[in-house]
């Protein structure tokens, strides 16, 4: 195989992998074991100028 047909199926196989994992993370969330935003302290204070 040539440097271009490697260099694009190693894009490939990283897009692949990336979306795969996407799919996985959406497909296994649970809701009920996570902790809703905007129930959460925030991290950042504002400051008086």
């Amino acid at each position: 195989m040539s440097g271009k047909t490697l260099t694009l199926l190693a894009i490939l196989a990283f897009v692949a992998f990336g979306v795969g994992s996407f799919i996985w993370f959406i497909a296994t969330w649970d809701k009920s074991r996570e902790e809703p935003v905007s129930t959460r302290t925030h991290i950042i204070e504002e400051r008086p100028a």
